[in-house]
């Protein structure tokens, strides 16, 4: 090989966000027990699937009038806009300026269930926040875990020279394993999905798509 070195960039970086929020485990345990509880079919979306291992209620969350939802709304809604200002080229005052829209629903994911794989439509970012999650499963490192795909090099001919590259420039796919308490910001529009939970108990989660727009300026409808 030559001595002479290449300058290498990152091109087409993904952002993603690990975001702790003020939540704490007292109001994790009332939102579990709120959430749990509404499970039945007046929440659940109609327009989806009946699953009886993973529960998705319709994407009104937001709209209830229930403080613990409330305390949950702003939490998630700062946490996503924090993430995406240290990713944007926006002035603080231009960011401010521009108007949080948000559809968001729940999830249980029932022991052996799973969410299947998806990406959030007419939004730009992606928030998932955990309210419970069950221990990890030995020998299982992906039980419950959110996966994003990486679809990048779909296309691409591989062979040993581009199959093993290491950060930021590797294909491999990404896991995130959900920590109450604890919100993951990404683009709305990359794959993603919930892996199988094995273990015991449920995983708890609520999922925000979300848009920012300029006031006054029209948006297409959810």
């Amino acid at each position: 090989m030559t001595a002479r070195q290449p300058t290498i960039v990152p091109l087409f970086a993904t952002p993603f966000a690990l975001m702790p929020t003020g939540v704490t485990a007292e109001l994790n345990a009332a939102l579990a027990v709120l959430l749990g509880g509404r499970t039945t079919d007046e929440y659940r979306d109609a327009g989806l699937p009946r699953d009886a291992l993973c529960f998705r209620s319709r994407e009104d969350l937001f709209e209830w009038r229930v403080d613990t939802v409330g305390q949950l709304q702003r939490e998630m809604l700062g946490g996503i806009c924090t993430a995406v200002m240290a990713v944007n080229r926006c002035t603080e005052a231009e960011f401010d300026a521009l108007g949080v829209q948000a559809r968001a629903r729940f999830a249980v994911v029932r022991p052996n269930g799973c969410l299947p794989a998806m990406s959030a439509p007419m939004a730009s970012w992606y928030g998932v926040y955990c309210v419970a999650a069950p221990a990890a499963v030995p020998n299982r490192a992906d039980s419950g875990t959110v996966r994003l795909y990486a679809a990048r090099e779909g296309t691409m001919f591989m062979d040993p020279a581009n199959s093993r590259l290491h950060a930021p420039y590797s294909g491999m796919h990404h896991l995130w394993r959900p920590v109450p308490g604890h919100l993951a910001v990404f683009p709305a529009g990359i794959l993603h999905e919930v892996a199988l939970n094995r273990a015991d108990a449920d995983l708890v989660l609520v999922m925000a798509r979300v848009r920012f727009a300029h006031p006054g300026s029209a948006v297409p409808p959810w």
